[in-house]
């Protein structure tokens, strides 16, 4: 229950945090972004990072940093790089496939053992994110040609790849180790963190305080899906399979059906329908 209940936090944070982060997107680039993000969320976790006893596991600090480099440095800057040339259906529509790797590479690389009802729970859910990928607006798509196309599917496969090999490195360390969820997501951001402090030179720091306001949207922002939603998402490593983990806080791109409507995005029948098999995906996965 208690993984189940983290995942679905977890796929809520984001859902909020994504729509904050949209707001701020013409503040910096997105790999700019990314930067202050995880340095905020870094500076968040100090009080954890310096409690830790770093001299007692030494190979699961190793790997829990370069599991921080893999997903969050590289894996969220592919993923925004992405957006950027694909817009958000597209983009959504090849993240639809992380659930079913994540079950797959479950099996075959920490050799976690699926019922058949993960298996079509996982279907379900994937189901439903390609059906909100499919009501997103038009004006998302990009038109600047095929090449644009083209890289912009590279990146997003590259940003699946990279998360849930985070996520696979996240788990053998929460499995094998003393380490708590909450320690466990402050040493990933601080492995993120570090990779990307040379970009901290090029941000434009004029544009970020110019207003109030974008400041206190990137903060809310990071504290919800940076660092609220990676300690759940640290549980949800813990307790449930990669697979049924990752199948459930890919509900997020449905969840955001909730906020559709205050941000003038009418739901569709589409959009209904997504959600319905969102949520037999989650009773298939969890019951």
């Amino acid at each position: 229950m208690a993984g189940l209940l983290a995942a679905l936090g977890a796929a809520m944070v984001w859902t909020t945090a994504s729509s904050l982060w949209r707001s701020v997107s013409s503040s910096g680039s997105a790999l700019q972004l990314n930067t202050v993000k995880n340095g905020l969320a870094t500076l968040l976790f100090l009080p954890v990072l310096v409690s830790l006893p770093w001299g007692d596991n030494e190979r699961g600090v190793a790997l829990l940093l370069l599991s921080g480099v893999i997903g969050i440095a590289i894996g969220d800057s592919f993923y925004l790089a992405a957006l950027r040339r694909l817009g958000t259906r597209r983009t959504l529509t090849v993240e639809a496939v992380g659930p079913v790797l994540g079950s797959v590479g479950s099996v075959l690389l920490m050799q976690d053992t699926l019922p058949w009802k993960a298996w079509i729970g996982a279907v379900l859910v994937s189901s439903a994110v390609l059906l909100v990928a499919l009501q997103s607006s038009e004006s998302n798509r990009s038109d600047s040609g095929d090449t644009p196309v083209i890289h912009g599917l590279m990146l997003s496969l590259m940003a699946v790849i990279s998360g849930l090999t985070g996520a696979f490195l996240a788990r053998h360390v929460l499995l094998e180790t003393s380490l708590s969820p909450l320690q466990s997501a402050a040493i990933r951001l601080l492995g993120g963190w570090l990779v990307l402090m040379p970009v901290l030179r090029k941000t434009p720091w004029n544009r970020l305080g110019t207003r109030r306001g974008p400041w206190f949207r990137i903060v809310m922002a990071t504290v919800l899906g940076t660092n609220v939603g990676i300690a759940l998402q640290q549980l949800v490593f813990r307790e449930l399979p990669v697979g049924p983990g990752v199948t459930l806080m890919a509900t997020a791109p449905v969840m955001a059906l909730l906020i559709a409507p205050l941000e003038g995005d009418a739901i569709q029948p589409l959009g209904m329908l997504a959600a319905v098999l969102a949520l037999a995906g989650v009773a298939v996965t969890t019951l």
